[in-house]
Parts: structure tokens; sequence; C-alpha cells
């Protein structure tokens, strides 16, 4: 506590959004935030509600078993807060309010996953390559699925999946692109561990889903039960 006085008398921390000294994110901007009332298919190019079974019947052959997403990455604030997490100057911290997003999701929708799954399920971040968190620092899908694990009271996994090596950024990729540059690059050391178990992968923004599609089906290949995705963010949501 003295450790973090200190710190905030000598270098005071502004909102990102209004510029208020305080913290990071002052409560304020942190509301202006739109969390999503609903959960939608995964892979829907167009917004389509799902309820308990988590994507459209038009996508039932999809390994993944459904998403949910706190907000839409159009969201400005969020979109800002996002990119400060992920990119220079890697402000690590904001895996917390990024994190509240989520909790703040389940509460409007009223999810009770969490409580059905408890006693035989993970949390997994989607893992990143070493050179990609040795240049960061941290895997921010970690930082996120440390917090959710504390807060659900749920086993968190960090050591059993792995990314095997790097891989062109996905950003700059078509969907096409994006799959194949992600295939068999996933790696499970410890199979045992996620067999029959529900897993909740865990990631910071949804885009076209070949990243958590890639990892559900790993997954499911050494027998993991059901695998959902959770992230702060996705797109599109037009």
């Amino acid at each position: 506590m003295l450790k973090k006085f200190l710190l905030d008398i000598l270098f005071p921390q502004f909102c990102l959004g209004c510029r208020k000294e305080g913290s990071l994110v002052c409560q304020d901007c942190l509301s202006i935030i739109e969390v999503l009332e609903y959960d939608f298919c995964p892979f829907c190019k167009k917004p389509r509600r799902v309820f308990n079974e988590g994507k459209c019947s038009n996508h039932r052959k999809m390994k993944l078993n459904g998403l949910f997403a706190a907000v839409s990455y159009k969201d400005k604030m969020a979109n800002l807060l996002i990119k400060k997490f992920k990119y220079e100057p890697f402000l690590k911290t904001l895996s917390e309010p990024l994190s509240s997003l989520i909790i703040a999701h389940f509460i409007l929708t009223q999810n009770n996953i969490f409580q059905q799954k408890k006693t035989d399920s993970f949390f997994i971040p989607v893992p990143i390559s070493s050179r990609r968190k040795r240049w960061r620092g941290y895997n921010q899908s970690e930082e996120i699925a440390k917090i959710l694990s504390i807060f659900y009271q749920i086993p968190l996994s960090l050591k059993n999946f792995i990314k095997t090596h790097g891989t062109e950024p996905q950003v700059e990729l078509s969907l096409e692109e994006r799959q194949t540059n992600l295939k068999d690059v996933f790696k499970i050391k410890n199979p045992g561990e996620f067999q029959g178990k529900t897993i909740f992968l865990v990631d910071d923004v949804f885009t076209s889903g070949a990243t958590m599609e890639e990892c559900a089906r790993t997954l499911k290949e050494i027998g993991a039960k059901q695998v959902w995705g959770i992230a702060v963010a996705r797109e599109p949501l037009d």
C-alpha cells in the first residue's frame, strides 16, 4: 500500500479517456462503454442472437461451442483500452477494467454457465509465441484469464496448452490465409488434463474466429468435452 501511495504521488495516473487524475480508466469513462446484453453466433457475419445453444444452426459443425463477448470492438473507449493493453506502452493493469467488462456481460445476460461447469472446467488463455510474450512482457489474454479464474473460482491452466511457433499477424490476412497461418500451431503437452472437461478459452478480441476455432479443434481432438470462447470485444457487430 505504501509503495502504491508513493508511486501515485511521484507518477500520477490520468484517465485515458478524459484525462482526469486518479486512474487509467475513471468510473465515468468505464460506464460509457456499452456492454452487450445478448450473445451472438460467433461465425455469422450479421449478428444472430443465440441462447443456450451457443451458435446458430448454420454453424453446428464448427468446433467452438459458442462465444461470450462483452462489447463491440467498434466501441471507441473499449477499442482504446484494448490497444493500450496490447501495444506500446503496454499498460498491463488495464486487465482489471477489461475483465470487469466481461463480468458485467455475464451479469447482464444472467448466464450461470460457470456455476453449471464449476467442477469439470478450466480457464485457458489463447497462447502466444514466446517471442511475442518477450516483446510485450506478458500474454494479454493470460492476464484477463487470471482475474476471471479468481472471480469465478474455476482453475486456470497456463502451461499445458501452448503455441509452438510464431505466425504472421492475423490482422492483414484473409479468412483462408488466417486458417492456413494457424494450422497445427497449437499443442497440448498433457492431453489427460483436458479430457472430458469444459474449456473456457479467453482472448482479448474475437475477429474472424480463426484463432479460437483452431484452438477448439486442437482441444477437442484430444477429448475436451466443450470449448467456449470468452473475449472482451468482438467484431463485426453491425
